[in-house]
C-alpha cells in the first residue's frame, strides 16, 4: 500500500499545482518520492524528524491555498503530532490529508513506541474526517485521488497487512460479501480475510468496510435487520471505536453488539504481527471463538 501511494501521491503532485507533500524524513528518499522533491522543490517539504512541525506545516500550507499530504507512521502522525491536528487543522478551519503507514502493531519490531492502535478514535474527537482503511494494495489510489481533488479533511491508514483480494466500494458504501442469518459482521480492512476464515461455516452476513468515517449506517440497518439485529464489528484498532456509531444508528431497536479489536492493555511484547492478532483474538481462531461464544454456537 506504501508503495502505491508514493507512486500515485508523485504523479498527482506533476499534475496539480495547488498539491503539496510534509514529510518527516520516514518515506522521504523512497523512489518517486526523492525524484518528487528535485522536480517539485516549493511543494515537497521534509522537516527531518518533526513530526509536529510537519502537520503545523501542512495547516500552514491549507491557510495560504494549497492542498497538503502529511505522512508518517501512525504513532508520530497522529498521537505525537494530535494537538496540531487539533489546532492547526480542526481550530483554524482548515483541511488537508493525513496519510499514515504502521498503525496498531503493524511494524511490532520497533516495540510500543510504535504502536498505534487508537488514530481512529482519536479522529473521533474532530468533526469532519473522512477515514480510509484500506485492506488491499489496489484500495489505496480511488481515495486518494478523491481526497487530493476535494477540500474535505481525509486521513488514509495505510498497513503492511493486506487481504487476498480487493473488495472496497468506490462510493464508502459497505461491501456484502455473503449473506447469512445469524447475525451481520463487518469486517474493517484488512481484518477481512481473517473474519472470512473464521466464519466460513456460519450462517452470518459479511459486509466488507474500506471507508469507516463516515460508516455506512443506512446499509448497516438494512442488513442487521435481517439477522435478527445481532451485529459483530471486527476493527484493526482499538475494539469499540464505532461503537457508539453503531448504538446511535440503532438507537431505535433493540440490538446486540460484539466489538472485537486490539485490546486496551499494554502487552509489553514485540513478537510478530501475527503473534499480535493472536494475542488481541484477532487471528481466524480468536475471531471464531468469539464469535461462537456470542453466537452460542
Amino acid at each position: 500500500m506504501r508503495d502505491v501511494f508514493i507512486s500515485e501521491t508523485a504523479r498527482l503532485l506533476d499534475d496539480n499545482p495547488r498539491l503539496a507533500l510534509v514529510l518527516a524524513d520516514i518515506s522521504a528518499g523512497e523512489g518517486r518520492f526523492a525524484q518528487a522533491g528535485v522536480d517539485h522543490p516549493d511543494r515537497v517539504i521534509n522537516v527531518g524528524i518533526r513530526e509536529q512541525l510537519m502537520v503545523g506545516v501542512a495547516g500552514g500550507l491549507a491557510l495560504a491555498g494549497l492542498r497538503p499530504i502529511a505522512h508518517s507512521y501512525a504513532p508520530f502522525l497522529v498521537e505525537r503530532a494530535f494537538e496540531q491536528v487539533k489546532l492547526d487543522f480542526g481550530h483554524q478551519g482548515t483541511s488537508g490529508i493525513l496519510v499514515s503507514v504502521g498503525a496498531s502493531y503493524d511494524w511490532s519490531e520497533g516495540g510500543y513506541t510504535h504502536f498505534s492502535p487508537r488514530d481512529v478514535a482519536l479522529f473521533d474527537t474532530i468533526p469532519g474526517w473522512t477515514v480510509h482503511v484500506p485492506g488491499h494494495p489496489d484500495e489505496v489510489t480511488g481515495p486518494l485521488r478523491a481526497a487530493a481533488d476535494s477540500d474535505e479533511s481525509v486521513y488514509i491508514r495505510l498497513s503492511n497487512r493486506r487481504n487476498a483480494e480487493a473488495h472496497a466500494s468506490p462510493d464508502g458504501k459497505l461491501t456484502v460479501l455473503k449473506r447469512g442469518g445469524q447475525a451481520t459482521v463487518v469486517a474493517v480492512g484488512p481484518m477481512l480475510d481473517n473474519v472470512l476464515a473464521a466464519t466460513a461455516d456460519l450462517d452470518v452476513t459479511i459486509a466488507y468496510a474500506a471507508t469507516v468515517r463516515p460508516f455506512d449506517t443506512q446499509t448497516l440497518r438494512e442488513l442487521a435487520g435481517t439477522t435478527a439485529d445481532t451485529i459483530a464489528l471486527v476493527e484493526p484498532y482499538l475494539a469499540g471505536t464505532s461503537d457508539h456509531i453503531v448504538n446511535a444508528a440503532l438507537t431505535d431497536r433493540p440490538h446486540r453488539l460484539l466489538s472485537l479489536g486490539v485490546g486496551r492493555e499494554d502487552l509489553h511484547r514485540f513478537g510478530t504481527p501475527d503473534d499480535h492478532d493472536s494475542w488481541h483474538g484477532l487471528d481466524p481462531a480468536g475471531i471464531r471463538a468469539s464469535l461462537s461464544k456470542f453466537l452460542s454456537v
